[in-house]
């Protein structure tokens, strides 16, 4: 049930060569020279519950341990090599309680939002963790990857488990296609930085029409109130001026009617 391999000088592992182990529960790998764990390392182990690989030299972790190995409760990869984790490795392991992640060169880019995502979900179920803190860039070194702003990972692209991040934009576009090329680099890191989100053009746009239009409308609407204004004026002016000369006329009567009444006095 428990295996302890710890202080050998082990610097790889045959896959399935703990096959036959069918009954074991507790694997300690720790400090050992191992760089890498391939696919299928630990198949047919189906009661394992505690795997401790801390204290190694490990650079590369595969995308799933083996058939059988879902009952894992605890993870331990603390003081390697690692710069990068897989999501699907983490997803295939539903039961993980406790996963321990401390002292490795993890490089905060793109190739590490898919456990950022991971962790935060992992935590939120209740689950334990070390933290992870980044090594790389410089600009975000010693910060812990949780606390890093969604924003920050704007032009990454994500293809872990089932998850997809899209971005439509050309420009974020061309970004992607920078990252995706990047992955099969040996110098790669860099092409997968993430780049800070651009304010949009738009905006400033948008704002700029908003006031001219606002001063537009109210130029309008002042010469409509001035319209008025000398319409109603000039409505009164012609209403007193007819009524006065309406007057005169009802008190004098017209030049017609005066006409024959002073002819016949002449």
């Amino acid at each position: 049930k428990i295996l302890d391999l710890s202080n050998n000088s082990l610097s790889s592992l045959t896959p399935g060569a703990f096959q036959k182990l069918r009954y074991l529960q507790v694997l300690n790998l720790t400090r050992n020279m191992i760089h890498y764990i391939e696919n299928k390392t630990f198949s047919f182990l189906p009661h394992l519950k505690e795997l401790d690989l801390s204290s190694n030299s490990i650079i590369r972790l595969p995308e799933t341990f083996g058939n059988g190995t879902g009952n894992i409760t605890l993870l331990s990869v603390k003081h390697n090599k690692l710069q990068k984790m897989e999501r699907v490795l983490l997803e295939s392991l539903p039961n993980l309680k406790v996963v321990l992640f401390k002292d490795n060169p993890w490089q905060c880019n793109c190739n590490i939002f898919g456990l950022k995502l991971w962790l935060e979900s992992f935590l939120y179920r209740g689950g334990i963790s070390d933290g992870i803190f980044c090594s790389a860039p410089g600009i975000r070194k010693g910060k812990d990857l949780l606390k890093i702003p969604y924003e920050l990972f704007g032009a990454c692209t994500l293809r872990t488990g089932h998850f997809h991040l899209h971005h439509h934009s050309s420009e974020q576009r061309s970004s992607l296609k920078h990252t995706h090329h990047s992955e099969h680099g040996e110098n790669s890191h860099s092409n997968c930085e993430p780049k800070p989100k651009p304010r949009p053009v738009s905006l400033r746009h948008a704002i700029a029409t908003v006031v001219i239009t606002g001063v537009v409308c109210g130029i309008v609407c002042l010469m409509m109130l001035a319209a008025a204004v000398y319409g109603c004026a000039y409505a009164a002016i012609t209403a007193k001026y007819h009524r006065e000369h309406l007057a005169l006329v009802r008190q004098h009567g017209t030049p017609e009617e005066k006409e024959p009444f002073d002819s016949s006095l002449a």
